[in-house]
C-alpha cells in the first residue's frame, strides 16, 4: 500500500492543527496512508537569540524582511535532504518552494507529485526567500496569481489536492475516474442530485423568523437519473458535462 509523507516547513506549525485532525486528511493520517511532520522553522534560529529571528532586513534596501538561508539550510539538514556541503539528498523525494512567483498548481501538478514518497512543502512568509535558497529547492509552486501573507493555506491546498490520487484517501474508488479537471479535459462537471425528489420552497419556516417561504413550482430530479437506466444516465451526464 503507498503511503506518502509531507514534512511542512512553517513558522505557523499551530495553523495546520484543526485542518490536520478533520475531513479526509485526518482519515488517511489514521489509515496510515498519509504522515505530515510539521517542522518550526524557529527551532533552527541562531542559538540564544530570545526572538528566535528566522528573517532580516534585505541587502541594498527596500520593504519588509526576507527568511533567512541559515534556518531553511538546518531545517532541511535536519530531515537529511541536504548535505553538509549543501548538496540536494533523498531519493523520490521533491522539496517544493510555495512562492506567489512559482509555477501555477493544477491537477496536473497534483497527479505528477503524487508519484513521489515524500513531499517537503517550504512555506514563504514576510517579503519571501533569501535567493540561495533556491539552491535548496527543486521547484517553486503557487497556487494562484495573487499574495498570500504567507505559504502555510498554499500547504494545505497542495496537500489536500495530492493526497487525493493516494489509493484509498478518497472513499470510493471510482472517485477520482470522473473527478473536476480529471485527465484528458481541463473542468468535467454534470449536475448531481440527492434526496428528496421533489423540493417545494413553500411552507418553510425561516430559522430566526416566523416567516414562510413563498410557494413555487416544485424543484425535481430529472427524471432519466431516477431510471436506472445505466447506459442512459451516462449519454444524460455527458451531454451535460460542463466544460471550460
Amino acid at each position: 500500500m503507498k503511503s506518502l509523507r509531507f514534512d511542512i516547513i512553517t513558522i505557523f506549525p499551530n495553523l495546520f492543527a484543526s485542518y490536520l485532525e478533520e475531513t479526509i486528511i485526518a482519515r488517511a493520517i489514521r489509515k496510515k496512508l498519509l504522515r505530515v511532520n510539521l517542522v518550526d522553522l524557529r527551532r533552527f534560529a541562531k542559538a540564544h537569540d530570545a526572538h528566535r529571528s528566522v528573517d532580516g532586513r534585505p541587502y541594498g534596501g527596500g520593504p519588509g524582511m526576507i527568511l533567512l538561508l541559515e534556518p531553511i539550510f538546518k531545517a532541511l539538514r535536519s530531515l537529511k535532504l541536504v548535505s553538509a556541503s549543501g548538496i540536494r539528498t533523498g531519493k523520490r523525494t521533491r522539496v517544493v518552494m510555495l512562492t506567489p512567483d512559482g509555477k501555477q498548481f493544477n491537477q496536473r501538478e497534483a497527479e505528477r507529485l503524487a508519484k513521489y514518497d515524500r513531499l517537503v512543502l517550504l512555506c514563504g512568509r514576510y517579503e519571501g526567500f533569501d535567493a540561495r535558497t533556491l539552491k535548496l529547492v527543486d521547484e517553486k509552486l503557487s497556487i494562484g496569481p495573487y499574495v498570500l501573507a504567507g505559504g502555510e493555506l498554499p500547504a494545505m491546498v497542495v496537500l489536500e489536492a495530492v493526497a487525493r490520487h493516494i489509493p484509498g484517501v478518497v472513499g470510493h474508488p471510482d472517485a477520482l475516474k470522473e473527478e473536476t479537471f480529471s485527465k484528458g479535459m481541463d473542468y468535467v462537471e454534470y449536475p448531481q442530485y440527492t434526496r428528496p425528489e421533489k423540493f417545494v420552497p413553500a411552507g418553510l419556516r425561516l430559522r430566526g423568523s416566523d416567516l414562510r417561504s413563498k410557494r413555487g413550482a416544485a424543484w425535481r430530479v430529472p427524471k432519466i437519473l431516477l431510471s436506472g437506466d445505466h447506459k442512459k444516465i451516462a449519454e444524460w451526464r455527458k451531454r451535460h458535462w460542463a466544460s471550460r
